[in-house]
């Protein structure tokens, strides 16, 4: 009974959430003048990451690396595959390739020295503090450039797009903040639910934190994606995504490991860190060469993360043994 009460909760949580986050999002990029994917990049993808921060912190100090490290990977998985793929199903996604391009390549940089790090077995504290050093060097970098762009065309036709949400910048921020906060409890409440029916069944701990964590996690981010592609913002999920991937790869994982060394489980390095890169390099393609997802892409990514959810429950290594 608890368990279900606590799913119902979260769920409620989430919705309620979202709504706000996407308002208070829209309305503050119109106010300073920015592009809603910016937000999403930065405000909202710090926002809505805070639970695989919260969880993977945990999961370390109580020894569980599995969890730690299979929440990161899993919830860039399920990132792209469900939350992208839910919003192109709701509501097509397109996009401006010259905006993306800076933003892009830092995700797949980010995935490719993640994975450079864990496929030593060990990921050690002065590789934490490199991983987050980039992530500073990167915001810096990102923050000046944007000022510097943002009277640009792009700038200028987001401001036209929408006056909803709160019409002053402190209200925009309260109502993120909100938002924040409500779907992060929201995602706790399911979270701890999921996990605890995951262990009644008997699940590996680096299958719980690969798929029902990472899932669970990702909720915020899934929330958000769906309020904004109801609402005909296709682009702050985008940006949400890119943004959260690149904080839980260097954010993360870097201060994860710099307060703790992790050791990553072999199944990730042989199989879930080379899937995590190849989904990450089919967005891209995506994104950047055919400007958008369409709705069958979207069918096709949900196709792929309902077989990815199942082959780990079903085992890697029957498969690949």
């Amino acid at each position: 009974m608890i368990t279900v009460l606590q799913l119902a909760g979260g769920f409620v949580l989430l919705l309620f959430g979202a709504e706000y986050l996407v308002r208070g999002a829209v309305s503050l990029a119109n106010r300073l003048n920015i592009s809603p994917m910016i937000i999403g990049m930065t405000i909202v993808a710090y926002g809505t990451t805070a639970p695989e921060l919260v969880v993977s912190l945990q999961a370390a100090f109580a020894g569980q690396p599995g969890i730690a490290v299979g929440n990161v990977v899993g919830s860039n998985i399920a990132n792209i595959l469900l939350i992208l793929g839910t919003s192109a199903v709701i509501l097509p996604i397109v996009t401006v390739p010259k905006v993306l391009y800076r933003d892009s390549a830092v995700m797949m940089g980010s995935a490719l020295l993640f994975s450079a790090l864990a496929l030593t077995g060990v990921i050690d504290r002065w590789q934490g503090v490199l991983m987050f050093s980039a992530l500073i060097v990167y915001s810096i970098y990102a923050y000046i450039s944007e000022r510097r762009r943002s009277k640009s065309a792009e700038a200028n036709q987001a401001t036209e797009e929408s006056e909803e949400g709160p019409k002053s910048v402190w209200l925009a921020v309260l109502a993120i903040a909100g938002g924040v906060t409500a779907v992060i409890i929201g995602a706790k409440l399911l979270v701890t639910g999921a996990i605890d029916a995951a262990r009644f069944l008997g699940v590996g701990e680096e299958v719980i934190g690969l798929t029902v964590v990472a899932i669970g996690t990702s909720l915020p981010e899934l929330a958000t994606a769906v309020v904004a592609a109801l609402r005909k913002h296709s682009d702050l999920a985008v940006g949400n995504i890119i943004g959260a991937n690149i904080y839980n790869m260097l954010a993360i994982m870097g201060l994860v490991s710099a307060v703790t060394p992790l050791t990553v489980p072999p199944q990730i390095m042989v199989f879930d860190l080379w899937f995590m890169l190849g989904v990450t390099a089919v967005l891209l393609s995506f994104v950047l060469f055919r400007k958008g997802l369409s709705r069958p892409v979207g069918v096709l990514f949900l196709s792929a993360f309902a077989g990815y959810t199942a082959l780990q429950y079903y085992g890697v290594e029957k498969v690949f043994s």
